[in-house]
């Protein structure tokens, strides 16, 4: 099993989004755990932003056909939980997993018990610009109403189950 982990988000025409390699922490019930220490490189396309502040990890959805990608961060970022509505998650093989971010996003900020659901624009701007099909769309809305009430009512592992993995990044 490969240590570390190529991370590589798309947008829906195929064009390089957000990327970056992350440690594999383990396995659990609800996916693989990919961890991130603070001042991790990442890049949006082929640029890089720098290093993130803040340690964070990842959670690769273990049902093949989850919509979703999870982040959850370290204090002191503001943000607790930041999820992506995305394709099902795609791994290449064991050193290299993928997705295509499909725009919207759920949140949960720290300290907060309601979710937010964010970029709604940016998702229906990119439906006419890349041409999402009607599947797609209801698809990642359906998705991202679920995840608000998963949020918001803390279902695992929206509820204290990547605590554990955060340690090992910390």
């Amino acid at each position: 099993m490969a240590d570390l982990v190529r991370v590589i988000y798309r947008k829906f025409d195929g064009s390089l989004h957000w990327n970056l390699t992350m440690r594999r922490l383990g396995e659990d019930e609800h996916g693989v755990w990919l961890g991130a220490p603070a001042n991790t490189p990442i890049s949006k396309g082929h640029q890089p932003m720098g290093p993130w502040p803040h340690a964070y990890v990842c959670l690769v959805p273990a049902d093949p056909d989850a919509w979703w990608a999870a982040t959850f961060n370290a204090e002191p970022k503001s943000t607790e939980i930041y999820v992506d509505v995305t394709t099902p998650a795609r791994w290449a093989s064991a050193a290299e997993v993928s997705c295509v971010d499909l725009d919207l996003d759920v949140l949960r900020k720290r300290g907060r018990s309601e979710a937010l659901l964010v970029d709604e624009d940016e998702f229906a701007e990119h439906q006419e610009l890349y041409g999402y099909p009607a599947d797609v769309v209801e698809r990642a809305s359906a998705t991202a109403q679920w995840l608000v009430r998963a949020l918001t009512e803390r279902t695992e592992p929206f509820g204290s189950a990547y605590v554990r993995w955060l340690e090992q990044v910390v």
